[in-house]
């Protein structure tokens, strides 16, 4: 090892006391919108186990914004249990992240009871719903409801917002050309398109000054056709620079929308996605499943090669994502020039990974990336193969 792996390091106003991020996972461990014990309990477990920071996924900026009708929303009823979350974590000596944004069109009605916006009329497969076009007002509030997000997230004691312009949610959609066919001021070219995402990333920044460190979690690529990619991804992320909204980029892939698995890689789940969502959606799984949950052959660090071009493109720091599953993962991150490695599936597999290599540098996860954690969301996300912990 040539670099310190598991010593501190600066993220903006942050001295985190090591390199490695807990992934947003999204915890489905909410209720009503609020923090409970076992939200709680989940991420003590990953900052007892060493890692810097833990991250909270996702918090909705507005409650059209969330993908199902549990998860947190950004008000005043949430805010002592959210208090509750930060303290918690703050006593295992690890620091903590709210990843906030809007659903967009990967939002499902039939959870909350709204309307899902896009950035043009579209045809939600999967909850069988159209979305509604965002008009000028609605994405008005919504870039403010960020910065009251982030606000609150500060008051509330998190260290860090990790701002989701990723997979298709409401600021990816617009970037993405096969989603986005609008005409005005927020459609068509590319400057035109990350709008949203800009003006989101600022408000966050108006929010909270350089008093808690700021995250965006930014596609390099949508894996459709016809989607977002690297070359349009590389301007961004230099836009993003330039403007100063961001203490780091997180960079992702994948669509939650059109093309999951992309991010993912590994085994596509679709035998447990049936059994989880009951009939007769699951039947509907079985039977087409494949179309959409696509499978990608695994390796470790499988972003790397792209997320190396946005490492060309721009000084920012960067976080790796994607298959870092060993000591030896994150000192291939760092001799590549990336300040911080994220670990999604790796830690719920082994929440003490990061302990366990910083104590041998052979260590590697135990995660076979058979994907099937992906179909707990329904009813707490965790690791099939671990003794399930206290509901």
């Amino acid at each position: 090892m040539t670099t310190d792996l598991f010593g501190p390091v600066r993220l903006g106003p942050l001295t985190l006391r090591n390199r490695v991020i807990k992934a947003a996972t999204y915890e489905n461990a909410a209720r009503r919108g609020e923090v409970t014990d076992r939200l709680i309990d989940f991420h003590v477990r990953h900052a007892r186990g060493g890692v810097a920071m833990t991250t909270v996924a996702y918090c909705a900026v507005s409650p059209e914004g969330r993908t199902d009708g549990h998860q947190i929303v950004w008000r005043d009823e949430a805010r002592a249990g959210l208090v509750r979350l930060t303290e918690a974590v703050h006593r295992e000596g690890a620091a903590i992240s709210a990843q906030i944004g809007h659903s967009g069109p990967v939002g499902d009605p039939r959870a909350t009871k709204m309307k899902a916006l896009s950035p043009s009329p579209y045809f939600n497969p999967q909850a069988f719903t159209r979305t509604r076009q965002a008009t000028r007002a609605d994405l008005t509030r919504i870039v403010a409801q960020h910065g009251a997000a982030a606000r609150m997230a500060e008051e509330t004691g998190f260290d860090a917002v990790e701002v989701h312009i990723g997979h298709n949610y409401l600021a990816s959609s617009f970037l993405s050309p096969k989603l986005n066919k609008r005409n005005d001021e927020y459609g068509g070219s590319l400057e035109n398109r990350a709008r949203v995402a800009r003006d989101s990333l600022r408000a966050v920044r108006d929010a909270v000054g350089d008093r808690i460190a700021i995250i965006a979690k930014m596609n390099m690529a949508d894996g459709v056709p016809g989607g977002f990619w690297l070359d349009e991804a590389l301007q961004v992320a230099t836009w993003i620079e330039q403007d100063g909204s961001v203490d780091a980029l997180e960079m992702t892939e994948g669509s939650s929308l059109l093309n999951p698995m992309y991010l993912f890689r590994g085994d596509a789940p679709i035998a447990q996605f049936a059994q989880a969502v009951g009939e007769p959606v699951g039947t509907a799984i079985r039977l087409v499943g494949k179309r959409f949950l696509r499978e990608y052959p695994y390796e470790d660090l499988y972003l790397l090669e792209h997320a190396r071009q946005v490492r060309a493109a721009v000084r920012l720091p960067l976080v790796l994502l994607g298959g870092v599953t060993s000591a030896a993962g994150v000192q291939t991150a760092v001799d590549h020039g990336f300040e911080f490695v994220a670990m999604g599936r790796a830690l719920l597999r082994e929440p003490d990974l990061v302990a366990t290599m910083a104590r041998d540098s052979s260590a590697r996860s135990l995660c076979i990336h058979c994907n099937r954690c992906m179909a707990t969301i329904y009813g707490g996300t965790r690791c099939v193969l671990v003794e399930p912990q206290g509901r």
